[in-house]
């Protein structure tokens, strides 16, 4: 039973694994295309640049999402402390990632409230 579950689950975990690879690689071809577009321009400072990496960190945490779904199925069907050493990284990673754009997040919807505003 382990190994036909191995054996079904093995292109799965490739199949995802690729998916968050995709992720990873489309956020850093858009941002590497902002911040050269900001460099040009010469506007490296403001709302357009903090909006880049904002942006940047939601791809980074959506593909690091995937990466973890792949390594739980992975350490679920074959369980070896190699695989739980990096499902724990990838998940430590990606807390301190959330954890760090919610507050981004928050700080920049503070500042573009009109000042009259109160939450």
């Amino acid at each position: 039973m382990n190994a036909w579950l191995a054996t079904v689950t093995e292109p799965i975990v490739v199949l995802i694994d690729t998916m968050a690879l995709a992720l990873i690689l489309f956020g850093t071809l858009q941002a590497f295309v902002r911040v050269a577009g900001l460099v040009i321009r010469r506007d490296g400072q403001g709302v357009d640049r903090r909006e880049t990496w904002l942006t940047y960190a939601r791809w980074l945490v959506a593909g690091l999402t995937f990466q973890l779904a792949a390594d739980i199925i992975e350490s679920a069907v074959a369980p070896t402390w190699e695989s739980i050493g990096k499902l724990a990284a990838i998940a430590a990673i990606r807390t301190f990632l959330n954890y760090f754009l919610e507050r981004d997040l928050v700080d920049v919807r503070q500042r573009q409230r009109p000042s009259g505003e109160r939450s």
